[in-house]
């Protein structure tokens, strides 16, 4: 009687034998992962700006981001250089490190990154985040690099003939105990210098620079820091050749006041 009722349960007794079906069933739960409702992510949501200069430039009334860089406008969304620049920009990580903070429960570490964008034609951006993840300072990096993308002026050494490939003058930047300084050299000569300048240099469309770096320059996130901010600077120096009388005009603000007028249109 009990081999009877043991063989009805699935046999051995009063084993479990009757529970081993169950990946057979149609549409049942399987050891996979497909189908579990986790979404799509290659599908972008669209964008809905917040900012004044957000709904310009989509609106297409700027179409460079020259025009945003002549008036000195904050960019508030990554989105707007994304949409300006496009898939001209490419980014690349320059550090990832550990931190650690020390707290009552123990000592809880985070990842530090450095990110660089630029598009090889007179535009870089640095940026910095940590977090928890790797993955995520690495998205974080990107975004605060795109909002810290600056314009890099180019000029030449001796004739100036030809597109421009060099600095247009000497330039410094610091960062920390790290100062780096960068000099303009002559056509052919290469870029001159350690392997995070040369590819900031590269991404900013510099052919041709030496280059001499001072300090700590093994902390890798300060020299690239001190790159990046001597970089900067070369839109700063006025050289003669941009000495005439600047004729000024209205900000994309006023010119297009009528149209920031209206309440935006929310889907």
């Amino acid at each position: 009687m009990a081999d009877a009722e043991g063989e009805k349960r699935g046999g051995f007794g009063r084993g479990r034998g009757g529970r081993g079906g169950r990946g057979d069933r149609d549409g049942g739960r399987g050891r996979g992962r497909g189908g579990r409702g986790r979404g799509d992510k290659g599908d972008k949501e669209e964008w809905v700006p917040v900012t004044k200069l957000g709904r310009l430039v989509k609106e297409g009334k700027i179409r460079s981001v020259e025009e945003i860089f002549l008036f000195s406008l904050p960019i508030k969304e990554y989105q707007i250089v994304d949409h300006l620049l496009g898939p001209a920009l490419r980014d690349e990580v320059m550090k990832i490190m550990p931190v650690q903070k020390q707290t009552t429960a123990g000592q809880r570490t985070r990842f530090k990154c450095y990110v660089a964008v630029g598009d090889g034609a007179g535009h870089i951006g640095l940026g910095l985040k940590a977090a928890k993840e790797v993955a995520t300072a690495i998205r974080g990096g990107i975004i605060n690099a795109k909002m810290n993308l600056v314009p890099v002026r180019r000029g030449y050494w001796g004739l100036n003939a030809g597109q421009p490939h060099t600095v247009p003058c000497k330039v410094s930047g610091k960062c920390g105990s790290v100062r780096c300084r960068l000099i303009p050299a002559p056509r052919g000569s290469g870029i001159v210098a350690s392997l995070i300048p040369k590819k900031l240099l590269t991404m900013a469309g510099v052919e041709d620079v030496y280059s001499s770096t001072t300090g700590h320059s093994r902390t890798r996130g300060n020299l690239a820091m001190a790159v990046y901010y001597a970089l900067r600077r070369t839109s700063s120096f006025l050289s003669p050749e941009l000495w005439a009388p600047t004729h000024f005009t209205p900000t994309p603000q006023q010119e297009h006041t009528d149209f920031l007028a209206k309440k935006a249109i929310k889907n």
